[in-house]
């Protein structure tokens, strides 16, 4: 059954959207009849909303507003890789999440998409046939009129679909197909696997600039064990998917959500081994100096340095003792961004 939501999107983004812009609306499986409209569309994964994905939602806009068609998005859920995965019991060939869904829409809203259509990925769209993908799904369904695909793109049962196909029935079923080339860094193309390497051995700087920003998690603050507090270090606590982090270990961060500037922290991401053995993933950030009540706020976690990965120490002494050398780590991080910044200011005045 098609579930429309309004998206809630106060909080997540830097910059609130204006009053006048749109609210994004989530289908859960495709939109009942009522609400279906003629739109310009995408499909893929789009996990992470890379400067790749961003190009091809920049077009998508420009040509929904060129022919009055509602921007919209077709992802799916679980990713078909993790599908396949399970059914033939590989779980080492899921990919890590770079994104949970919360801010994997958020960033399509930001995008200009009005529309995101997730659709379930199990064994019936598996075996669909290609033909039955554009008649039942892109057609009937989605009542598409421009479609923007990459020239690989496949799709349908055993990935029998392309490009060609598409651009066969475009005519017969009233809608226009455009392709899109990859979006290249340097020579290389942007994509979420290049970014999911990038966060796994810790190259925070290669996946911000893959993705346009700094990598960043969201979520709820939540009561956690108060270890933290016992310990000198109190730490907003976040629940993270257990599919979703691309990467774990010890962070500097700067949250959002506090205050109205971002507060500098540092964070650990992963499984806590030395205080808990239920393999359950937490993202624990201590916010520095700071005092305030945060539970029950909606916060953005940025990653700035890789600091070390997660251990499991002998006692909670040592695990002490680590936190208070990354701590001082992470202050050093932005006592030096600082002074650099500092420099660089100096250095424009005596310019002028």
């Amino acid at each position: 059954m098609s579930n429309p939501l309004a998206f809630a999107l106060s909080g997540l983004n830097s910059s609130p959207p204006s009053p006048s812009t749109p609210a994004l609306r989530i289908f859960r499986g495709l939109p009942p009849p009522a609400l279906r409209q003629p739109c310009a569309l995408a499909i893929g994964n789009f996990d992470g909303v890379h400067r790749g994905h961003q190009a091809i939602l920049a077009r998508v806009k420009q040509a929904a507003e060129e022919r009055g068609l509602v921007p919209t998005v077709m992802t799916f859920e679980p990713h078909p890789r993790e599908f396949f995965a399970e059914l033939h019991k590989r779980p080492e060939l899921a990919p890590t999440r770079i994104a949970g869904l919360r801010d994997q829409l958020c960033a399509l809203a930001r995008c200009g998409m009005r529309h995101v259509v997730v659709e379930k990925f199990n064994e019936r769209l598996a075996a669909m046939p290609a033909q039955e993908f554009i008649d039942k799904l892109l057609v009937d369904g989605l009542h598409v009129k421009w479609l923007l695909v990459g020239d690989d793109f496949r799709f349908g049962a055993h990935r029998t679909g392309d490009i060609a196909l598409l651009r066969a029935n475009a005519a017969r079923h009233g809608f226009e197909v455009e392709s899109m080339d990859s979006v290249t860094d340097h020579g290389q193309r942007i994509s979420s696997s290049a970014i999911r390497t990038a966060l796994a051995v810790g190259d925070l700087d290669r996946a911000a600039g893959l993705l346009g920003h700094p990598y960043t998690v969201s979520g709820h603050v939540i009561h956690g064990q108060k270890l933290g507090r016992t310990l000198g270090f109190p730490t907003l606590n976040l629940r993270v998917s257990r599919r979703c982090p691309a990467l774990s270990g010890i962070f500097v961060v700067q949250v959002r959500g506090l205050a109205p500037q971002p507060l500098p922290g540092v964070a650990s991401l992963g499984v806590r081994p030395t205080v808990d053995d239920s393999g359950r993933v937490l993202l624990e950030v201590h916010v520095f100096d700071f005092s305030g009540n945060a539970y029950g706020k909606l916060v953005q976690v940025e990653f700035l340095k890789k600091l070390r990965d997660e251990e499991k120490f002998v006692d909670l002494p040592t695990l002490k003792a680590a936190i208070e050398n990354d701590a001082r780590q992470a202050r050093a991080y932005f006592a030096s961004s600082h002074l650099a910044q500092a420099d660089l200011a100096t250095s424009a005045t005596d310019r002028i």
